[in-house]
């Protein structure tokens, strides 16, 4: 087949994984568009900042405990099928919450959002790599792993566009056309994939040890974050996932999410860079923003503004991705990237000395690059050498990783940040600063990981 031919068949199948991306996008921007608008909603629901607190940890909660159970949905009913329904889901939320009348009401409403949102990537990614094929998969995945990235730097600034002429009830309104718009596309361009031959049992003791056992970790760290004894209640989520874990390894059928899976090579090393990934990325992307408000004491849009550079590097890094994937090691690329990573990192270690601008939004940039060459290549190297069968648990699982490397993470640098301010006096600069080594520290393990990866490309068969 000519490079012509190629490109025109390929057409297809780039415009469906652009419509999945759609979905994605959609549900990762609104955790972070909510969070730009945490003080108005304290001010119209007269709530304290612990109480407003549950809008964004009941999305998180809900996010984490629907995604171990993404792959058997997808296995019993077909990817298309639930992640039509997942849309339906999250646009439903949304619309619930732009209505709500109470800040309990909005939690609820924000449950049900998150549900819908939390099977969005796995079913998403693991719908993309059936229709591609393992030849495929690879370049598909540079552009669909872009999206979180993009997504904490546009949120800000979007979500403070919007408060500046709108209340607040819009924050959840605009997910709507958008969400209408992906159905009507879905449906017409997205193939049909046949679900599993195979139809296992729903493991319902996994799901009652797994779910709130991460849903109570999650909670527990929160807790800690928050400077309150959140301590029991960690070790009682670190209790259920270690007896879920002997129950997996025991079970005759199949388990919600195979413990097994993560002793076998690629498949740990990429769980732990997943995992640590999540950490030192998303971590850090609680970090900045909260720095610039607070530090330099910018506004939500202006510190969106300066988020951008990060955006910038992303997408600038998606294309070397999509170009380098199948021809680079995935070794090679993600270690790369977190290197990259980690030298963005260092200049926030030393905001005591009020570093430029410049030298901040190039950082920025060159942090963005590196995340973005971290995340297709180590989810290629599962998604192209696994049955397709598997695709629907294997996605579950690596999203959940990445999820809860993500929130860990998140509530591990909090709890830090604030033990920091303790004992620096407040001193703002230089508490953010201490918290940022821990941030370098992750992305120096998360290289330990990403050395245990394939060291050779995968040879393409496709033309």
């Amino acid at each position: 087949m000519n490079r012509a031919a190629s490109a025109t068949s390929n057409v297809p199948l780039l415009r469906v994984a652009l419509i999945l991306v759609l979905g994605t996008f959609m549900a990762t921007l609104d955790a972070t568009i909510v969070s730009v608008g945490i003080d108005t909603l304290a001010g119209d629901f007269d709530a304290t900042v612990t109480e407003i607190q549950w809008v964004s940890t009941a999305y998180l909660l809900a996010i984490v405990a629907v995604v171990p159970a993404s792959g058997w949905l997808a296995d019993r009913f077909g990817g298309r099928r639930v992640w039509l329904l997942a849309i339906a889901l999250f646009l439903l939320g949304s619309l619930l919450c732009a209505l709500a009348w109470s800040l309990p009401s909005l939690v609820v409403f924000r449950v049900v959002q998150g549900l819908g949102g939390g099977l969005l990537p796995p079913t998403g990614q693991a719908l993309l790599a059936r229709i591609a094929g393992p030849d495929r998969t690879g370049r598909l995945l540079s552009i669909v792993a872009v999206v979180p990235l993009l997504s904490p730097v546009l949120g800000p600034l979007l979500g403070g566009s919007i408060l500046s002429i709108a209340d607040w009830p819009w924050l959840f309104y605009v997910n709507l056309p958008i969400g209408l718009l992906t159905i009507v596309l879905a449906r017409r361009y997205v193939p049909v994939v046949p679900a599993a031959g195979q139809r296992a049992r729903f493991d319902l003791r996994g799901a009652m040890l797994l779910t709130p056992g991460l849903a109570v970790l999650v909670f527990g760290l929160t807790e800690i974050s928050h400077g309150r004894a959140g301590i029991p209640v960690l070790l009682v989520g670190l209790a259920m996932l270690v007896a879920f874990v002997v129950h997996g390894v025991r079970t005759k059928h199949s388990p919600l999410i195979d413990p097994r899976l993560f002793v076998r090579q690629p498949f740990g090393s990429v769980a732990i860079a997943l995992f640590l990934l999540g950490a030192s990325v998303f971590g850090a992307m609680f970090l900045l923003p909260l720095y610039f408000q607070t530090g330099p004491g910018l506004s939500a849009l202006q510190a969106g503004m300066l988020l951008a550079p990060q955006g910038v590097g992303a997408a600038l890094g998606s294309v070397l991705v999509h170009r380098a994937i199948d021809r680079v090691a995935a070794r090679t690329l993600v270690c790369t990237g977190i290197i990259l990573v980690v030298v963005g990192t260092v200049v926030f270690t030393q905001l005591v000395h009020d570093p430029p601008v410049a030298l901040v939004a190039l950082s920025l940039l060159v942090r963005g690059v590196g995340a973005a060459m971290i995340s297709a290549p180590v989810m290629n190297v599962v998604y192209s050498r696994i049955d397709p069968e598997l695709l629907p648990r294997a996605a579950g699982a690596l999203n959940l990783l990445n999820t809860v490397g993500g929130s860990v993470g998140t509530a591990a640098l909090a709890a830090l940040l604030q033990a920091r301010l303790a004992a620096r006096d407040s001193a703002v600069a230089a508490a953010f600063a201490d918290t940022f080594w821990w941030v370098v520290g992750f992305g120096l393990l998360a290289v330990l990981a990403g050395l245990r990866l394939p060291a050779r490309a995968r040879t393409s068969t496709a033309n």
